[in-house]
């Protein structure tokens, strides 16, 4: 099944460090966090998506505002729990 293009793995971590302004030692830790999960190819080289360059702007915008890794998690996992109700409440609605 193929993916969408938001979702499917098409940048090596050089460009995305790049892209996002960050170091890639950074993107591994979030990664070790579990702030971002990347695809991986068989070889095991990360491959980050449209969708993961979000999730990692987002931990910048986060961490400018005086977050640490622990505050940026906790809110990332309210804003997705947040999107969830909004959807299921939208589904209800529509039904």
């Amino acid at each position: 099944m193929a993916e969408s293009g938001s979702e499917a793995g098409l940048y090596a971590i050089s460009v995305v460090a790049h892209l996002v302004g960050t170091g890639q030692q950074n993107i591994r830790l979030y990664e070790r966090r579990g702030l971002l999960t990347p695809d991986r190819t068989a070889g095991g080289t990360r491959q980050y998506s449209d969708a993961d360059l979000a999730v990692l702007r987002r931990i910048g915008e986060l961490l400018e505002e005086g977050l640490n890794l622990a505050g940026v998690a906790k809110v990332m996992e309210l804003e997705a729990a947040n999107a969830r109700l909004r959807a299921e409440l939208k589904r209800a609605r529509s039904r």
